[in-house]
């Protein structure tokens, strides 16, 4: 087991976060609204980019995808305009896509080789990997919950191709912390940097991260050229390694107050959506299944992010326990629920997630196939309301 070294005050911690994640629902519109898609796309591998910090709402289904391209699609911007956002918001869309269609859970493509163990660095938790801007990531990751996507990379890149763990374990370390934690989104990329979702592995050196996150680190073990990298042995940073056990401390909840005589709107750690058959009468339950953050579990940090959401859905209520509890409660009325690979042994009506090409569905092999797809349906679409 690890130990954690780093130490936030609560109030620290909170005003961080706060900083950050502010989750009042007009105030995420405004932040779509304020988005340079133009600069995003310039910047955004910069740890000090125009990123849009969109992604824990995204994650817990307040807003979509979709909403996003329609609402910057609304100020006048084109597909080929705002191109390199519109990728990254398809590329979750489509990690969701191979979710629906594969085990995400078991290597892809391939195997991942060569793999030493599949077990958790202590590098990692402990933030001591020896490359100080992945030190410093962490080290935000445990105070806000929020890690730069480029800096997930590099660390993947380190943890499964250098240190040759496998990736599954840091991938829910890293899951276990994020609030924006995508099962679908961080399995699969793992996976993509360690080589069984993707033709190659993805690797970066000590120049490439400096040049991203701004450091000025040298003699490290990634101080090196490319050729020299894929021959590293590996480093002592990453010689100790053990289990990572944890457990989702869960809400102790009451038996929900139910309307027999109205619709049941469940809600979980995936829709968390406001809209959502919004004014409808009906019984608005947040479903919190054990069993489910048994199998992908979160930090505390995550779950008081996912109850403070739920101050945007009115009338809400909180459960923790099973779909058939909730189910026999509630009795005959229907049940309404938005479609998620977590949620095939709920019952009753099942409603469709937005995508930003609904038309486009079904598994393909890469991204770069999927998003030739989608892009000539955006462009046919924009040329027809021109």
């Amino acid at each position: 087991m690890f130990e954690t070294t780093f130490h936030f005050t609560e109030q620290n911690q909170q005003a961080v976060m706060d900083s950050f994640f502010q989750v009042g629902y007009q105030e995420i519109l405004k932040r779509i609204d304020a988005i340079d898609p133009v600069r995003y796309g310039k910047s955004r591998n910069y740890t000090n980019g125009a990123v849009t910090r969109l992604s824990p709402w995204i994650s817990r289904g307040v807003i979509s995808t979709k909403t996003v391209y329609q609402r910057l699609r609304a100020r006048g911007y084109k597909t080929e305009d705002m191109e390199s956002l519109v990728k990254e918001l398809c590329w979750r869309d489509y990690f969701q896509r191979v979710w629906q269609n594969k085990n995400i859970d078991k290597d892809l493509k391939q195997t991942q080789e060569p793999v030493l163990h599949h077990q958790l660095p202590d590098a990692l938790p402990n933030a001591v990997t020896g490359i100080e801007a992945l030190d410093q990531a962490i080290r935000e990751l445990y105070a806000t919950g929020y890690m730069h996507n480029h800096c997930r990379m590099y660390l993947s890149s380190v943890t499964c191709n250098i240190a040759q763990a496998h990736w599954k374990t840091p991938a829910r370390w890293m899951f276990y912390h994020l609030l924006d934690g995508d099962w679908a989104s961080n399995a699969c990329s793992w996976q993509w940097v360690a080589g069984s979702n993707s033709g190659k592995k993805y690797m970066a050196n000590q120049e490439n991260i400096n040049r991203y996150t701004g450091s000025s680190q040298t003699g490290t073990y990634l101080d090196c050229t490319y050729e020299e990298l894929a021959n590293l042995k590996i480093p002592s940073e990453f010689s100790s390694f053990g289990e990572f056990e944890v457990k989702t401390k869960l809400l102790e909840t009451g038996i929900p107050t139910l309307n027999p005589d109205l619709p049941t709107f469940v809600y979980n750690y995936y829709n968390m959506d406001p809209e959502w058959h919004k004014g409808e009468p009906g019984n608005r339950i947040l479903l919190l299944e054990p069993s489910v953050f048994g199998r992908y579990p979160v930090s505390e940090k995550c779950i008081e992010f996912l109850t403070t959401i739920c101050g945007n859905i009115p009338g809400i209520q909180i459960m923790t326990g099973s779909f058939e509890e909730l189910k026999n409660m509630a009795g005959p009325s229907p049940f309404y629920y938005k479609e998620h690979p977590l949620n095939h042994h709920y019952s009753g009506i099942e409603e469709s997630r937005d995508w930003i090409c609904e038309d486009v569905t079904g598994y393909y092999a890469s991204f770069f196939t999927y998003w030739k797809v989608v892009e000539k349906h955006l462009r046919k679409n924009e040329s027809e309301t021109e």
